[in-house]
Parts: C-alpha cells; structure tokens; sequence
C-alpha cells in the first residue's frame, strides 16, 4: 500500500483578510470564462454580443452562487446551509447561471443560442480551474481507497475521519474503527481537474464547426453529463436516487441527452 498523500487547505493572509484557494480559484475560473468567450465571439466577428459578456458573466456569477447554494440546501434539507462557507453544487450552480445569464441575454435582445455555442468552451475552461479550487479547501473529495494519489483530508470541508465518511456518506467500517482516523479517499477533485481540460480541449477543437449556433453548447452538454456521471462513481455521496446511481447522475444523463438532442437539431449547415 502507497502512503498517501497529506492534504492542507490552500489560504493566504492579507492582513485581517483571508483568501482562499476555493475563492481565488473561482474568480479564476470566471475571468478565464470571460476571455475565453469573448474572444471567440470577436473571431466569428459577432461584437455585439462579446461587447455583452462582462454583464452576462457577472449573471453567471451570480446565478451560480445561488443556484449551487439552493441545490445545496435542498439536497441537505438545512436551510442555515445557504449561510456556511461550504456547499456548493455544481449542477444546481450550472442551471442558476443558464437561467440568469438567459434573463440577461433576452433583456439585451441578443442571440442565446449564439452566445450559448462558445459559452460551453468557456464553462469546461471555467469548470477544469474552478476544482483546483474544491482540491484547495479539501471539498468534494471521493470514497475511501489505498491506490496511488490517494489523499487524507484531516482538514478538509468535512474532515475525512471515519466518523464524517460514516455519517454523512454512508460508508461502512469493520466495528471497533476508531472515529477520529482519517481516511485516504480518491481525490476527485483532480479527477475533475483533468476532464474538465479534456472537455476544453474537446471543444476548442471543435470551435470552428460549421453547424447552427447552439450545436457546440450541445457537445458541451453531452460531454459534461457523460463527465459527471463517470467521476460520480468515485465521490463519496449518500443521494441515491435509482439503486447505485446518484441523484447528480440522473442529472448529467438528463444533460447529456440535452446536448444529444441539440447535436442532431442543429447539425445543419450555419446560414449567414
């Protein structure tokens, strides 16, 4: 058996301020999201639109906090959740950001599905640099294992101890395990690092397509419902809904055949 590796909380003291790795990372995730789309709308030439970004990526800003939160909330069934400094859920996070920044494209009386096309390029780059961020405080990490890369959570949000892994997430120990042991689990977070950059790369390959707009979105969609209910099976969670599967992977096959349906709805050559 490999040791496995000991994991810290990234933060940095600014005086009495205190910067997280989680908050650094997002607002990374964010601006790199910003760049990445308008730029791509100023190479379709389509200014009017990348002229809009700065507002629509404040909406998904916004849209996200609340929609991670609320998903949260729900999930837990604890509405002092919405308050903590933890408990953010992607999905709940994706369809507050897709609503919001919906409202705001249709208030400036632009094309969605326009913005929508290299808006997922940009949430896959914003997706790969927002988990290093759930690495740095020590959330969302997977089940217990032993292999290679396996990482102990002393402080992480929650600890990994037995008694979290036991109460929280259902995982079963051998009777007389002491609570307070900490246990080695998978670090999903570097999982999702790394195929949120396959996703990137994936559609940036694909970013000069000649399709209908809102055919990438629907690649996007395809790939990151297939993403989430991969890495599912190595979180560590306790919401099933059918069986084995969770209530995330219901989510992501309802996604991906989203992205299926808009892949074969928008295959047709782009008209000018």
């Amino acid at each position: 058996m490999l040791s496995p590796i000991l994991h810290h909380p990234t933060a940095f003291k600014l005086g009495p301020i205190e910067l997280t790795g989680f908050g650094l990372a997002v607002l990374a995730a964010f601006a790199i999201s910003q760049i990445i789309c308008q730029r791509e709308l100023w190479r379709r030439g389509q200014n009017a639109e990348a002229d809009a970004i700065p507002d629509i990526v404040m909406a998904a800003l916004i849209g996200t906090l609340i929609g991670a939160k609320s998903y949260y909330v729900v999930l837990t069934g604890d509405p002092g959740a919405f308050f903590s400094r933890g408990g953010f859920v992607f999905w709940g996070g994706f369809m507050g950001a897709v609503a919001l920044c919906w409202a705001t494209i249709r208030y400036k009386k632009l094309d969605f599905l326009r913005i929508a096309d290299v808006a997922g390029i940009a949430i896959a780059a914003g997706y790969s640099v927002g988990r290093t961020g759930c690495w740095a405080v020590g959330d969302d990490y997977g089940r217990p294992w032993n292999g290679f890369l396996a990482t102990q959570f002393p402080e992480g949000a929650p600890p990994s101890t037995v008694a979290v892994m036991s109460q929280q997430f259902g995982v079963v120990f051998p009777p007389g395990t002491n609570p307070s042991d900490v246990v080695a689990v998978h670090p999903t977070q570097l999982y999702e690092t790394v195929m949120g950059f396959t996703m990137f790369a994936i559609l940036w390959a694909f970013r000069k397509h000649t399709h209908q707009a809102g055919w990438l979105f629907g690649m996007y969609c395809l790939v990151a419902g297939v993403e989430r209910f991969i890495v599912e099976f190595f979180r560590a969670k306790d919401d099933r809904l059918i069986g084995d599967f969770t209530t995330a992977q219901g989510i992501g096959v309802t996604i991906a055949t989203i992205g299926l349906a808009l892949l074969i709805a928008r295959r047709q050559p782009a008209t000018t």
